[in-house]
């Protein structure tokens, strides 16, 4: 824990989300590396990648909580991604915070245009990637807007104030990173408490392809139609008597007994001289007369 000792205790990880950062390849960045990224780098693997600080990642990691829970107002804060892997996870994010967010392509102007619908007046951007919504982050620096951005090993830091190093092009990677945000911000707030685990699971935040849950949804239509069919298909007849009982079948055992009876010994053997020779015979002495 002497990693994290610039934290009071009580914002120290548990062994499980050091674990859960490993599983899901949070430390796992590209082989390109930026400048401003360096104090951020832990090493570099033989294969070329570069591998992230986790100690520094969670030290940002609560340093951004920190921060949003410091805007009074939730819905001052955007969550951003145009990344398909990070919508899923801003909606949650947006949903279980009270922030707004905004899934898919950044109009420009909404920060400075005022004439456009969709102009806001955010007082905290998050955002998936400082590449990928370079608009949105360029904006925020003509405007005066902090930015909490999710930074590789090549992503620019420049209009970032709070990089949070952690790999955001992984779909795990950054559901769990909103997820463990979202469950950060709702402790500080007293919402969830830090003796018990938060009972929304992380697999919400996972993005999820648009042809697994097509798949999914075929697969469980088909075993609802079987079990309709198998419990439509009508029941073997069973004879019942009067009293409730069901009765035994007789036809079998009927059956059997006619197969098992000796054939009888005697009582089928042809006469002697009757055969067709004979019968060809009498036919002679008959065509004489």
């Amino acid at each position: 824990m002497s990693a994290f000792s610039s934290l009071p205790a009580v914002l120290h990880p548990k062994e499980e989300d050091i674990q859960m950062m490993l599983s899901a390849n949070v430390h796992s960045g590209t082989k390109n590396s930026d400048s401003s990224m360096k104090e951020y780098i832990w090493r570099r693997r033989q294969d070329g990648i570069y591998i992230l600080n986790i100690g520094k990642t969670w030290e940002k990691l609560m340093l951004a909580a920190r921060t949003i829970v410091a805007i009074e107002n939730p819905q001052d804060v955007i969550a951003i991604s145009a990344r398909p892997y990070g919508m899923r996870a801003v909606l949650k994010f947006a949903h279980y915070t009270g922030a707004n967010s905004i899934a898919g392509r950044f109009t420009p102007g909404t920060f400075t245009n005022q004439i456009t619908k969709q102009f806001r007046e955010p007082r905290l951007l998050v955002v998936t990637d400082p590449r990928t919504d370079s608009q949105a982050v360029k904006e925020s620096s003509y405007v005066n807007i902090p930015v909490i951005a999710l930074c590789d090993s090549d992503s620019p830091l420049q209009y970032v104030d709070i990089a949070i190093p952690a790999n955001n092009k992984g779909k795990l990677s950054i559901g769990l990173m909103y997820w463990m945000l979202a469950r950060e911000v709702l402790r500080l707030r007293g919402a969830v408490s830090r003796n018990t685990d938060w009972d929304v699971p992380v697999d919400l935040f996972f993005h999820r392809d648009v042809e697994e849950l097509k798949k999914a949804d075929d697969e469980q239509q088909k075993s609802a139609e079987d079990a309709a069919t198998a419990a439509a298909t009508p029941a073997p007849y069973e004879p019942v008597d009067e009293v409730g009982v069901v009765a035994e079948p007789v036809v079998e055992d009927a059956v059997a007994e006619t197969l098992e009876a000796p054939a009888p010994a005697t009582g089928f053997e042809a006469p002697a001289g009757a055969g067709w020779d004979n019968a060809g015979a009498d036919g002679n002495a008959a065509s004489q007369w």
